[in-house]
């Protein structure tokens, strides 16, 4: 049986690094803004039954706009993000609860919706990873190092979103970090913190970039063109 899962894809970020005046997720990637193309593959996944997209509240009412159109029969909750990354992930979870108690989602899976170009099989197989073993993140290997005896570094991996995990153990490890007030860096970290959850690599690459740096919006497209092709 397919896992009931909910997608939170995480939007509220800013346009800084990229150059922009506005959230990066809003700019221009071959004809729509960037976190459309996230919102679009995740509605394409077998088994997910709820969407929470986690913007800055100066830019719902932009965001609302830009995903509406490509919405279709699904449903998408806009909910507001917090300052650290862990608070808006929290935000979503709250949203989610009643659901996970009510054993109505099996697996939450955790995007930045400036990965735009995470495929569909991707997150099918993080979601899939995280059934069997608790939770799931992609990883790609970076080019070998060399220590400072010239001898071969232990392998060094890049990690990337989506990433997936139970979602009851997701819930109760940020409860217990809420009332502790431990902010996790990643998911990952607060997961270490409060579970025994296991957390297995699906392998990726690179073609899964964050839009980031002006030049990342550039690459993405032409990432795009490639594919279409």
């Amino acid at each position: 049986m397919t896992a009931r899962t909910a997608a939170v894809l995480l939007a509220a970020g800013s346009g800084s690094r990229v150059g922009a005046d506005r959230n990066k997720v809003l700019l221009d990637l071959v004809g729509v803004p960037v976190l459309v193309w996230s919102v679009r593959t995740v509605l394409a996944v077998e088994g997910v039954h709820r969407v929470v997209l986690v913007v800055r509240p100066e830019d719902a009412e932009e965001v609302r706009d830009a995903v509406s159109p490509h919405l279709g029969a699904h449903d998408l909750w806009v909910v507001e993000g917090g300052r650290e990354r862990h608070d808006s992930e929290w935000r979503a979870l709250e949203v989610l609860a009643a659901d996970i108690e009510a054993g109505e989602l099996d697996v939450v899976a955790i995007h930045d919706a400036a990965r735009p170009l995470a495929s569909p099989a991707l997150w099918r197989a993080v979601v899939d990873a995280a059934v069997e073993h608790g939770g799931a993140l992609p990883v790609t290997r970076l080019p070998a190092l060399l220590g400072r005896d010239g001898r071969p570094a232990p392998e060094v991996v890049a990690v990337q979103t989506p990433q997936a995990f139970r979602a009851a153990d997701l819930l109760d490890a940020h409860r217990r970090a809420q009332a502790e007030g431990f902010v996790g860096t990643d998911t990952a970290a607060c997961l270490e913190r409060y579970t025994d959850l296991v957390v297995v690599g699906v392998g990726s690459d690179t073609a899964n970039l964050k839009v980031t740096w002006p030049e990342d919006v550039a690459l993405a497209a032409e990432l795009v063109s490639r594919r279409s092709r």
